[in-house]
């Protein structure tokens, strides 16, 4: 069972669960909200890590935004820096699959000193992703414009919990290779809602600033970094390329997956961060 905390910090509270023994691990999503069910992606490591599930600025019941840009990548590094220091923390590793990836180039990029490892996956090192027609947030890809729908229906606040998820359902629908697997997903407990400020300001602000490949060149601190064969989301080329620019890189390719590796090929996935034990 995952415990719930809250962390007074220099920056506001913050939500955070707490699972696992090992060394410490933070682990979130960029816009997602958790609770006490954890999460597909944070589960595994529990095995090996002491793991923070944190909920970030707006996101279930840690302190909201007083404006827009706090719920940026740069500003989300400055909590998650807040947060390690209430807990007295020298340095911790991070993980994050999808925005939650790029959130751990971001916070090598500005912090490397205070982390130990990062593991990211699902992601890309810059904004040229979402040109690539092999992602659903091209304008060439077929799903694109129904893809903004759905991110547009999200963020309206009064929307049904049914219908968000149906939405949810659909999104996923686009992001797993396995349409057996996705299903199979649905019957474990999981946490990881969509928090609609958060996707918007990443969508409309943040990610059109988004490149850190020529940071990462100087980016020394051990990295994991995964990619599913099949991703919609972000295409397998841009999560070998992360790899290809951090000098101290290990790289997977989970050969029957799309989005999702944690739940399409589980067992793969465990060995991966089994590996991530091991120094890069």
């Amino acid at each position: 069972m995952w415990v719930q905390r809250f962390i007074d910090t220099a920056r506001g509270t913050f939500e955070v669960f707490e699972k696992g023994e090992g060394d410490p691990l933070a682990v979130t999503h960029l816009y997602s909200e958790f609770d006490e069910r954890g999460n597909a992606f944070a589960n595994p490591f529990t095995e090996h890590y002491h793991v923070y599930l944190i909920n970030l600025r707006g996101a279930g019941k840690s302190d909201g935004a007083q404006v827009d840009e706090q719920y940026s990548m740069k500003e989300s590094v400055l909590d998650l820096e807040a947060i390690r220091k209430a807990l007295h923390l020298p340095k911790w590793g991070f993980a994050g699959h999808s925005t939650g990836g790029m959130l751990a180039l971001v916070y090598a990029v500005m912090r490397e000193r205070s982390l130990t490892k990062i593991i990211a996956g699902g992601a890309a090192a810059s904004i040229e992703y979402s040109a690539d027609p092999g992602s659903i947030y091209c304008r060439n890809n077929p799903n694109f414009e129904r893809i903004v729908e759905i991110m547009n229906r999200l963020d309206t606040p009064d929307v049904s919990l049914e219908e968000r998820r149906a939405l949810g359902r659909e999104w996923n629908l686009m992001s797993f290779h396995s349409e057996e697997k996705m299903d199979k997903a649905y019957e474990k407990p999981n946490s990881g809602k969509t928090v609609g400020d958060r996707l918007t300001y990443f969508r409309k602000v943040d990610c059109k600033m988004y490149d850190v490949k020529d940071e990462l060149k100087h980016i020394n601190i051990p990295a994991y970094i995964y990619a599913g064969k099949y991703d919609a989301q972000c295409p397998h080329r841009f999560g070998v390329e992360i790899a290809e620019y951090l000098p101290n890189a290990k790289f997977t390719s989970f050969l029957h997956s799309n989005h999702y590796p944690f739940f399409e090929e589980e067992e793969e996935f465990a060995a991966f961060v089994r590996s991530s034990l091991i120094p890069g």
